[in-house]
C-alpha cells in the first residue's frame, strides 16, 4: 500500500495534527520545513484570517501543507436547552460576577463552506484533511479540482469504509487516545470508540486507500509500532503543544507539564462534542459528558466568559486543556527538532 511520502510528497511519514485554537501557520511551516506535513486548522477562521494565514504559509515554505475544516451540520438555536445549561453554569457565574444575560450565543466554529472553498482555490493548497465526515459532494469536487489530496477521519471501520466510497485519498484511523474532537460522524455511540492500536490493523485490512494512525503517538517507538501494523504514516498532535511555534496558553503548557495531564477525559461540556482533555474543576464537578450541553458547537458561548475570568487569574479550571491520554513526548523543543525525533531510527 502506498506509503504517506509517496501520497503527499514528504520526507518523513508524519503530519501535524490540526489543533484549532493552540496554533496557526507558524507550526505548520515549521513541520512542513523539517520534512512533515504541517497543518493549519480552518475550523476557529474567518474566511480573511484563512487568507492571512495561507499567506504566511505560502511566504515561509514551498513544502507540501495541509488545510483542516470541520464537516459538522450547524444546529437548530434551542433556547430552552441554552436556558437549562446556563442554569447548570449559574453557581460559576455568580462566583465571578458574571452576568448571564452578557452573554451573546455564537458559533465559534463553522462548517466547511463555498466562501472557503473560495479562498482555498487562490491557493490550492496540496492537501486538505476534514473532521465529522465530508463536505457535500459539490464542494469536495471543488476541493479535488485543483489536485488536492483529501484526508478524513474515522473512528470505527465503518465510518473508513464510508469515507473511502466517497472518494478520499487516505483515512486518519483516529483512536480514543487522541486529544481534542472525535472525529466520529456515523454515530454518537461512544462505546464504538476503539484504541488506537486496536482500530489501525482492522482499517488496514478493510480499506484498499492508505490508513494514518493517530492518538497516542508522542515518539519514535510510537510511530515504528504504527508503522509496522501497516500505517502509512503517523498524524501526531498532543507532541507538539509545548513547542515554541504553538500558541497553546500558558495555562494550557503549565496543566500539560504537571501531574493532572495524566488524567484525561472526553467531554462534550467546552463544545457540546465529545473531546479530550485534561480533567479539570468543570469536568470534575458538572461530570464530563453533560445531557445539558448544546449541541457542538453551541455549548462553547456559556462557558468561555467562565474561561476568560479564570485565566485572568491563571487557572485553567474552565479552559479545554485537549490533550491525548500520553503526553510522555510533549516537550518545549522547536517543532522541527520534534519531527525529526519522531522518525529516529526508522528505516
Amino acid at each position: 500500500m502506498m506509503n504517506l511520502q509517496t501520497l503527499v510528497g514528504t520526507e518523513l511519514p508524519i503530519i501535524q495534527a490540526p489543533m484549532a485554537g493552540v496554533q496557526g501557520s507558524a507550526l505548520a511551516v515549521a513541520v512542513s520545513n523539517a520534512g512533515g506535513l504541517g497543518s493549519l486548522p480552518g475550523a476557529m477562521l474567518t474566511p480573511d484570517a484563512l487568507r492571512q494565514e495561507l499567506s504566511a504559509i505560502r511566504a515561509r515554505t514551498t513544502r507540501p501543507y495541509n488545510v483542516n475544516f470541520f464537516c459538522h451540520a450547524q444546529p437548530a438555536a434551542d433556547p430552552a436547552r441554552e436556558a437549562a445549561w446556563r442554569a447548570a453554569l449559574a453557581p460559576y457565574y455568580a462566583e465571578f460576577g458574571i452576568d448571564p444575560a452578557s452573554i451573546a450565543t455564537a458559533p465559534a466554529r463553522l462548517p466547511f463552506s463555498a466562501a472557503v472553498a473560495d479562498v482555498l482555490a487562490d491557493f490550492a493548497p496540496p492537501e486538505v484533511s476534514f473532521h465529522f465526515g465530508l463536505p457535500s459532494p459539490e464542494l469536495l469536487a471543488r476541493v479535488k479540482a485543483w489536485g488536492a489530496k483529501v484526508l478524513s477521519s474515522a473512528t470505527t471501520v465503518d465510518e473508513a469504509l464510508w469515507l473511502q466510497a466517497h472518494g478520499v485519498d487516505a483515512v486518519i484511523a483516529q483512536g480514543l487516545e487522541a486529544g481534542g474532537h472525535r472525529g466520529m460522524f456515523l454515530s454518537d455511540d461512544l462505546t464504538t470508540q476503539g484504541g488506537t492500536f486496536a482500530l489501525l490493523p482492522q482499517l488496514v485490512h478493510a480499506l484498499r486507500i492508505p490508513v494514518i494512525a493517530a492518538g497516542g503517538i508522542t515518539d519514535a517507538q510510537g510511530v515504528a509500532a504504527a508503522l509496522a501494523l501497516g500505517a502509512a504514516g503517523v498524524q501526531v498532535g498532543t507532541a507538539y503543544l509545548l513547542c515554541p511555534e504553538a500558541t497553546t496558553s500558558a495555562v494550557h503548557r503549565a496543566a500539560l507539564q504537571s501531574d493532572t495531564a495524566r488524567h484525561t477525559a472526553l467531554t462534550n461540556l467546552f463544545t457540546g462534542r465529545p473531546a479530550r482533555g485534561i480533567v479539570n474543576r468543570i469536568v470534575r464537578e458538572l461530570g464530563p459528558l453533560s445531557a445539558l450541553a448544546p449541541c457542538f458547537p453551541l455549548a462553547t458561548s456559556a462557558v468561555a466568559p467562565l474561561r476568560a475570568k479564570a485565566e485572568g487569574f491563571g487557572s485553567g479550571d474552565f479552559s479545554p486543556l485537549w490533550a491525548g491520554q500520553n503526553v510522555a513526548g510533549c516537550r518545549d523543543v522547536p517543532a522541527g527538532v520534534l519531527t525529526q525525533e519522531l522518525v529516529r531510527g526508522l528505516g
